[in-house]
């Protein structure tokens, strides 16, 4: 039987990767993205999809009405909530807009769907995508976070994420919404936004510019391939149970220098397989034979920077069968081809980006 589905924040990075995804898997399922487009949204992400029947519709998660008749014009059985501020440092700067999307949006969001769920028979779902950034920080020897974790959020980004999940959890307890919460940990792959680590940092070694490392570098993360996410997204909304929680990891811990002299060193292997790589970026290090982790650079760590995260996804293997497979070396190799391959989309990105810082100063 065919579903229909709304992915809210569809145009982003994992939103659109899940809807390539989906409908890769599901060809069936009628898919409806609603996106802002905001920033970081980008309808490029989605044009092939777009061509093949998946519709796309301009709008804010916060206008409640204009949500509500879009879920019922299109008949949605299942909402997935992609839609977020997601970087740390944007919500350094302006915890507003974090506050304004990730709560209110959220809630506004919650408040179409319970009104949705009246007339949309049994089935309905509401699935809300977290992260594992709710949970504050860990010391090195302190066990992963699971599902019983408590919330300790220590940035604007993850307190609004919290706040956003809560709500959610609340929605279920007293309305009876059925919905179901993933928390992920760092997502990779194609298509995701320039300022994130490893596309900022392929970028900038294609360039040949320095790569600004945080502190010692040394602050742990569990790398999950947005790949695996979309898969785990997909169990759950198969299988998970209505008003529970599921934990995915990649199974990777690795520090962010580490993380970083890999990428130097897939970018080196690449530059001497291919020596056309070294006329298209001929600014990189191993266009010229020199290894790329010369580019590293410490630079002063930011305010309140979470030390380890680390996931214990043992509840969704044990209930859904979910286990990340894609090997770090294989998601870091496959990630730089993307971007290798795909330079017009970046090139774009990058110049609207440059556009904007200019017009900044001008207007300063």
């Amino acid at each position: 039987m065919s579903r229909r589905l709304l992915v809210t924040g569809g145009a982003g990075f994992i939103g659109a990767n899940f809807c390539e995804y989906w409908r890769t898997t599901n060809p069936k399922d009628h898919v409806v993205v609603l996106d802002a487009l905001t920033y970081a949204g980008n309808l490029s992400n989605l044009k092939t999809l777009i061509e093949k029947g998946l519709r796309f519709v301009r709008g804010d998660i916060g206008d409640k009405a204009a949500v509500q008749d879009l879920l019922r014009t299109e008949a949605i059985g299942t909402i997935v909530n992609f839609a977020a501020e997601t970087h740390v440092d944007r919500s350094i700067d302006d915890p507003q807009a974090f506050i304004r999307t990730n709560v209110l949006g959220t809630q506004a969001l919650l408040e179409a769907a319970r009104a949705h769920a009246r007339t949309a028979g049994a089935g309905f779902r509401f699935h809300h995508v977290s992260t594992d950034e709710v949970f504050g920080t860990l010391e090195p020897k302190d066990p992963p976070f699971n599902e019983q974790t408590p919330y300790a959020p220590r940035s604007p980004y993850a307190a609004s994420k919290a706040a956003a999940d809560h709500i959610v959890r609340a929605y279920g307890a007293t309305y009876g919404l059925p919905y179901t919460i993933s928390n992920c940990s760092n997502n990779y792959g194609p298509r995701q936004y320039p300022e994130k680590l490893l596309p900022l940092f392929i970028l900038n070694l294609l360039a040949g510019r320095q790569l600004p490392v945080y502190g010692d570098g040394m602050q742990v993360r569990d790398w999950l391939h947005v790949r695996d996410h979309c898969r785990a997204i997909d169990r759950i909304l198969a299988n998970g149970r209505a008003g529970e929680t599921y934990n995915i990891g990649g199974g990777t811990e690795l520090p962010n220098l580490r993380i970083v002299e890999r990428l130097c060193q897939v970018v080196d292997e690449k530059m001497k397989a291919d020596a056309s790589l070294g006329k298209r970026f001929p600014d990189c290090p191993a266009s010229k034979g020199r290894p790329c982790r010369e580019l590293i650079q410490f630079v002063q760590d930011r305010p309140g920077h979470d030390r380890r995260y680390a996931i214990d996804g043992g509840k969704i293997e044990r209930e859904l069968a979910f286990k990340a497979d894609i090997a770090l070396e294989d998601g870091l190799a496959t990630t730089v081809t993307w971007y290798l391959d795909n330079e017009p989309w970046w090139r774009e990105i990058l110049a609207k980006t440059d556009a904007t810082a200019r017009r900044g100063k001008a207007s300063g």
